[in-house]
């Protein structure tokens, strides 16, 4: 919004190289403010901005930008401008960055780091991609435990301007091992003489450099904290993860899940920028899959072909009936997937699931099948469809088949998710039109089966 206003106005100072009346006026807004003016702005146009403004806010802005926008702006700028923003980004930043380039690319902008920050960003890009270690920053205050307030306070002025957080201390031995950590709070309240031992708050929480992002996310849920210590295997504290760092992550997992529900695969880059071909690499492959699936329902369909051919009203309700089971089967799966997600529900909940949604699909099916069963008596007591003197058995076939696949659908939908888990896949690509079309085909067997049983000797 504020970049629609004012870019006609930038763009021309841009034109006139009038730079320092648009030094004046970006620098009246935010980081956050001048990163959202830049979106609405070609990458050469902001490699311009960012050339003219200071260099601690140029950094600022640059990590506010969303990364399609980072990579087209560092191809406009100089190599100067590059090692500036580069070695000002919080290492965290960074690595999310880097990670997204092309190798080539990647080792580029490393060479371009100063012997310290290149050493950082190659340490957290040496984690699993996906990992917590990528996420981190080393930019943390660890204090030893045989210390005084006065001492840490000393040790503040020294070290704290270096340092992203402040708002929690961490503890470490001599060899480096997280021991616990101390609000700052604390320390400046506390009498100077006072041993770092008394102000410990004995919660000895941590995550794991290896973790998946996942647990991050669901780490900092439970504990409702803001910051939280990463350690190695053996306890050595290694760096800090922050909540604006997780945030960015649950936005990401939450995207990612709702792609591969979709029945796709997740995309790598935003929508709009995405190329058409890897858009088509995404898509394809699960329609594909999906439309051989429904060839199975074909199938299905011509094995009662007979029973169609004597009772041709059958297959007026054939849609009713599929789309009611799929339905159902969507319902459950995006239930189950989005509590699963929430670690509401775990592995050893899925006989907790099951007969929870054994009541609830059983439930759902009568009220369908009750709806179903109105629908053909209203038609032909009021004459809009003339079913013949068997009506109410085409009623109760229809009620009772509604009641099969709805129940069928809350079930397989409910348990797949489970099943998907429990073979360590991402239980998300069990997606709610494949769940649909497994409904499909077993709808056919269920609803021709009842009705060639409850139909024999009237219809059939």
């Amino acid at each position: 919004m504020i970049g629609n206003l004012l870019q006609p106005e930038l763009v021309e100072l841009i034109r006139q190289r009038d730079f320092t009346q648009l030094r004046e006026i970006l620098c009246g807004f935010s980081p956050q403010e001048i990163a959202e003016i830049f979106t609405d702005l070609k990458p050469d146009d902001e490699a311009v901005l960012l050339r003219i403004l200071p260099h601690e806010t140029a950094a600022e802005v640059f990590e506010y930008l969303p990364l399609h926008d980072q990579e087209e702006t560092l191809h406009s700028l100089g190599n100067e401008q590059v090692a500036q923003i580069l070695n000002d980004l919080s290492p965290d930043d960074r690595t999310a960055l880097l990670e997204e380039l092309p190798a080539a690319a990647t080792q580029k902008l490393l060479n371009l780091l100063s012997p310290g920050e290149r050493k950082i960003a190659s340490e957290l890009l040496g984690y699993p991609k996906e990992s917590i270690g990528r996420r981190m920053t080393p930019d943390y205050v660890a204090i030893k435990q045989n210390w005084t307030v006065a001492e840490v306070l000393d040790y503040l002025r020294r070290e704290g301007k270096k340092r992203e957080s402040l708002n929690q201390l961490y503890v470490v031995d001599e060899k480096g091992k997280l021991v616990d950590w101390v609000r700052l709070r604390n320390v400046v309240v506390a009498e100077p003489s006072t041993p770092v031992a008394e102000l410990l708050e004995n919660r000895n929480l941590a995550l794991q450099a290896t973790n998946d992002q996942e647990t991050a996310v669901a780490a900092f849920r439970k504990y409702d904290v803001t910051i939280l210590p990463v350690v190695d295997s053996h306890g050595v504290l290694l760096g800090v993860l922050t909540v604006d760092d997780v945030l960015d992550l649950a936005e990401q997992e939450a995207t990612e899940d709702m792609q591969k529900m979709g029945g796709m695969e997740a995309l790598d880059a935003p929508y709009l920028t995405i190329s058409l071909f890897d858009m088509l690499k995404k898509r394809a492959p699960w329609l594909s899959i999906l439309f051989v699936s429904e060839m199975f329902t074909s199938t299905a369909m011509g094995y009662y072909e007979n029973e169609i051919e004597k009772a041709a009203v059958l297959a007026i309700f054939l849609p009713l009936i599929l789309s009611s089971g799929g339905n159902s089967g969507s319902q459950a799966t995006t239930l189950i997937i989005r509590a699963m997600a929430l670690r509401d529900v775990v592995l050893k909940d899925w006989w907790r699931v099951f007969r929870r949604e054994l009541s609830s699909g059983f439930l759902l099916g009568c009220t369908l099948g009750t709806l179903g069963l109105l629908r053909i008596i209203s038609w032909q007591m009021l004459g809009f469809k003339n079913y013949g003197p068997h009506y109410l058995l085409l009623g109760f076939t229809i009620a009772g088949s509604l009641l099969g696949v709805v129940l069928w659908g809350s079930l397989i939908g409910a348990m797949l998710p489970l099943l998907l888990r429990s073979l360590k896949l991402d239980p998300a690509t069990c997606s709610a039109p494949f769940v649909a079309t497994l409904v499909d085909v077993t709808g056919i067997v269920i609803y021709f089966t009842l009705a060639f049983h409850i139909l024999k000797g009237s219809f059939l």
